[in-house]
């Protein structure tokens, strides 16, 4: 089964999938597994960076810069809602007050740990 194929819709966007199967529409090359396997291992490692998940908040800077990073790699594979709540945090993170960075670091996490989720239930598929 293609890795794309086992993705929960809740999690990831059909179109978007749809694009990345395109690159490589008989499978042969594994094309959509590698790149669930590399952003599997980029999500993973980048939610680490942002420390444990006990209510300590991380410097802005950095919370900003995982942010970054991880909403161009998710809307890439179709995970939108975790781009869109790594887009809030970014800005909140890069804003002058930074009052709201707990709760939009929560979400985050929170989505990144459910996108993590699903992309192991689908490479295991």
């Amino acid at each position: 089964m293609d890795a794309a194929d086992a993705a929960p819709a809740v999690v990831f966007d059909q179109a978007a999938l749809d694009k990345l199967r395109e690159l490589d529409p008989e499978g042969r090359r594994g094309f959509v597994e590698q790149v669930f396997r590399a952003f599997e291992a980029s999500l993973q490692r980048h939610l680490e960076r942002l420390g444990p998940a006990d209510g300590a908040v991380p410097e802005p800077k950095l919370a900003a810069e995982v942010a970054h990073t991880l909403k161009s790699s998710s809307a890439a594979v179709g995970a939108v809602d975790l781009a869109e709540r790594c887009g809030r945090l970014e800005r909140v993170a890069k804003g002058v007050d930074h009052g709201d960075i707990v709760p939009a670091l929560g979400a985050m996490r929170s989505e990144g740990e459910r996108v993590l989720q699903a992309v192991r239930a689908m490479l295991k598929a």
